[in-house]
C-alpha cells in the first residue's frame, strides 16, 4: 500500500509562473481595495468591478505555465498516494501532471450561478460579463471563495490532512485562515516539511516533525521530492 502525501500550496508556487501574489510587494491587490474585489460584500456593491478584476486574473492564469514545482510534486505519484490542497485558484497543478487536487478558494476557469451553488460551469480562459446568466435566469459569477463566505471544502481537506504519512507546505506563509489551521490536523508522527521564501522558522519547529526548507518553491520542492523518490 503506497504512503499517503498530502501537500498544501499557497501563491508562492504560483509566483514562479509568474501569478502575482496578493500580499507581496507589487502584488496583485495593490491598488484595489480587497474587499472590494473578494468579498460578498464587494459584489452586491460592485457586481462588474469585481467581474473586471477576475476577468483579468483569470487571462493571466491561462496564460501562465507550470513550473517545476507543479511537476515535481505531480511526479510523486509514481511512488506516493498523493492528494494536493491548494489555495490557488489557477489550475497549475492540474496542467503540471497532478492528478488529485483540491481547490479550497475555488478555481478561476470556473463560473456558477448566483442562486443554485451548485450550478457551475467550465468557461475556460473566458470572460464573465453582467448579463451572463445560468439557466435558471441568474447571473453568473466566478467561483471562487470570498471573504465572507464558508470554505466549503475546508472538511474534506482536515480529513486528507488527518491521514497523511508526510505533509508537505509549499509557498504558504500560513497566515491565511482558514487554511492555515491544516497543519494541525497532520498526525503528530507525520512526517512534515514546510518550503517557502520566510517560513516563521520559530514556529513552526514547535510543530513535532518539521523541517523548515527557507527556499523558493521549485528548488525545495525539488530537494524534497528527491528525497522521498529515493528514500
Amino acid at each position: 500500500m503506497k504512503q499517503k502525501i498530502v501537500v498544501l500550496t499557497g501563491a508562492g508556487i504560483s509566483a514562479e509562473s509568474g501569478i502575482q501574489t496578493f500580499r507581496g510587494a507589487g502584488g496583485l491587490w495593490n491598488g484595489y481595495n480587497v474587499m472590494e474585489v473578494a468579498s460578498i460584500d464587494g459584489w452586491h456593491k460592485n457586481p462588474k468591478l469585481v467581474l473586471d478584476f477576475y476577468n483579468l486574473r483569470r487571462a493571466d492564469a491561462a496564460n501562465a505555465q507550470p513550473n517545476l514545482a507543479h511537476t515535481e510534486l505531480a511526479r510523486l505519484e509514481q511512488k506516493y498516494d498523493v492528494t494536493i490542497i491548494t489555495q490557488n485558484v489557477d489550475d497549475l497543478h492540474e496542467r503540471g501532471g497532478s492528478t488529485k487536487v483540491l481547490h479550497l478558494h475555488g478555481k478561476l476557469r470556473e463560473a456558477r450561478s448566483t442562486q443554485n451553488e451548485q450550478l457551475v460551469y467550465d468557461i475556460g480562459a473566458n470572460a464573465i460579463e453582467l448579463g451572463d446568466i445560468c439557466e435558471m435566469g441568474s447571473q453568473l459569477r466566478p467561483n471562487i471563495v470570498w471573504f465572507g463566505e464558508m470554505v466549503p471544502l475546508m472538511e474534506t481537506a482536515s480529513h486528507e490532512v488527518s491521514q497523511a504519512d508526510i505533509f508537505i507546505i509549499v509557498g504558504t506563509s500560513l497566515l491565511v485562515y482558514p487554511a492555515a489551521s491544516l497543519v494541525h490536523y497532520a498526525p503528530k508522527t507525520a512526517q512534515k516539511y514546510i518550503i517557502d521564501i520566510a517560513p516563521d522558522e520559530r514556529e513552526m519547529k514547535r510543530i513535532p516533525n518539521m523541517h523548515v526548507i527557507a527556499n523558493k518553491a521549485s528548488l525545495g520542492v525539488s530537494q524534497v521530492v528527491e528525497q522521498l523518490m529515493n528514500g
